[in-house]
């Protein structure tokens, strides 16, 4: 068995171990090096925690143990195709490579339905389900300001 595929067993197994610990069926593992320097299942109901996906526990994990928050040089193993938010913060985090075992369809059959996410991302800010407000933009842009002059920021 390839490495690739073995890795991937692992993110299978951290999903298993999830469900049977009350979690949601999600297991990831995050490599360097042919490595596994990261793990992390579904903690969304054992942490009450909406944000704590496979691939968001992973990747934290993965910053902590390199301690640094870009992840370029890695690839992700992931039991399910990722959703809105977990791919954002793979492209956040300058991850090279996604594999994955199950697809989104198939998460949306057993519950899992991020397609009005998708839906919502493409629409209007005007037309989308939660209203969203523009205020105190003239405050907000002191920070940006603030930023943009900033000689020795960490740029990310």
């Amino acid at each position: 068995m390839n490495n690739k595929n073995s890795f991937m067993l692992r993110a299978i197994e951290l999903s298993i171990e999830s469900v049977d610990n009350n979690g949601g069926p999600f297991g990831c593992v995050i490599v360097k090096n042919n490595k596994i320097i990261a793990e992390g299942n579904n903690q969304v109901t054992n942490l009450n925690d909406p944000t704590a996906h496979a691939e968001i526990v992973a990747i934290r994990n993965a910053c902590k143990s390199i301690n640094d928050f870009n992840l370029k040089g890695t690839e992700i193993y992931t039991s399910c195709e990722p959703c809105p938010m977990c791919l954002s913060a793979i492209y956040w985090s300058h991850i090279d490579k996604i594999y994955y075992g199950n697809t989104r369809l198939e998460a949306a059959n057993i519950g899992f339905d991020d397609n009005h996410i998708y839906e919502e991302l493409n629409k209007d800010l005007s037309t989308r389900l939660i209203p969203m407000e523009q205020i105190n933009k003239n405050d907000a842009i002191i920070a940006f300001e603030n930023w943009e002059l900033k000689i020795d920021k960490k740029e990310y």
